[in-house]
């Protein structure tokens, strides 16, 4: 299990690497930012009233973007879901499905190892992967704070938005996991993934403007994802329900790998069946 944990953590260490650094450095360059918008918040306010509100609430309710929750959440938190969302899709359709459809799954499982081990291994590398993205940009927010004579926020109130990021993302990587084992290939994992995350996006911020949609919007996750809004108050009843849902979707991955018949080398990807053209015929 050791070994398959430490050879899935390295194929991480690069998207750790990048989305880590990369992200924390825009963290870091956003905090000091945030004394110009402080100090010049009466000309920001007047600029942000003549947006027009369709556009605005995609970055959240933005009543004073001189306050530090609405301002981080606004400049960071509100798109960054929706970007690492992908990375979380593609990553968790791959841990086992990408590994199934190379034909390496079969060699791997051929070592004195429990698919439920196996599984463990792979899903735990994934986690650490990204908590150490999260960790990074993080650490960017934390190393620039000194920056920003205004911000006035302490190491855990600029945790709390990481956590609940954390638990979005962690759903959409588990859900995408089960997926790729439900579905025909890792590929229609994916697709069918990341359009519940679009999906989910646009609505909970459509159901801003209209209430008729707010029904609907209860089901999307990101209703239930904070973002900088946690610096004020965290809502753990939310962020416990996305992890327990997360829980869900890798425990019914687990069984469906443990009942799963597995394609063998050079067996490829399923096919959906499709009609045949009458030249190919």
């Amino acid at each position: 299990m050791k070994a398959i944990f430490r050879y899935t953590l390295s194929g991480f260490r690069w998207a750790m690497v990048g989305w880590g650094l990369g992200l924390g450095l825009l963290g870091g360059y956003l905090i000091p930012f945030y004394d110009t918008i402080f100090e010049q918040r009466a000309q920001w306010e007047e600029l942000l009233r003549a947006y027009p509100r369709e556009l605005l609430v995609f970055f959240g309710e933005i009543q004073d973007i001189a306050d530090p929750a609405t301002y981080l959440h606004a400049q960071f938190f509100s798109w960054l879901p929706l970007i690492l969302g992908f990375f979380a899709i593609l990553a968790g359709s791959a841990l086992i499905a990408g590994l199934e459809e190379g034909g390496q799954l079969d060699l791997l499982l051929g070592q004195p190892v429990s698919r439920w081990a196996f599984f463990a291994a792979r899903v735990l590398a994934f986690l650490v992967a990204t908590v150490g993205i999260l960790g990074l940009s993080y650490l960017g927010l934390i190393l620039a704070r000194p920056l920003s004579r205004h911000l006035g926020l302490g190491p855990w109130e600029m945790l709390t938005p990481f956590l609940s990021m954390f638990a979005l993302l962690w759903l959409f990587g588990s859900l995408s996991l089960w997926l790729s084992l439900a579905l025909p290939s890792r590929r229609v994992a994916a697709a069918v993934a990341g359009t519940l995350l679009v999906a989910g996006f646009f609505l909970t911020a459509l159901a801003r403007l209209d209430e008729r949609l707010e029904p609907v919007a209860r089901l999307s996750p990101f209703t239930y994802y904070q973002g900088g809004e946690a610096v004020r108050s965290l809502r753990v009843d939310w962020l416990v329900g996305l992890l327990i849902a997360s829980l869900v979707f890798l425990l019914l991955a687990g069984w469906w790998f443990q009942r799963k018949d597995l394609r063998v080398s050079g067996e490829g990807t399923w096919a959906l069946p499709l009609p045949r053209s009458r030249a190919l015929a």
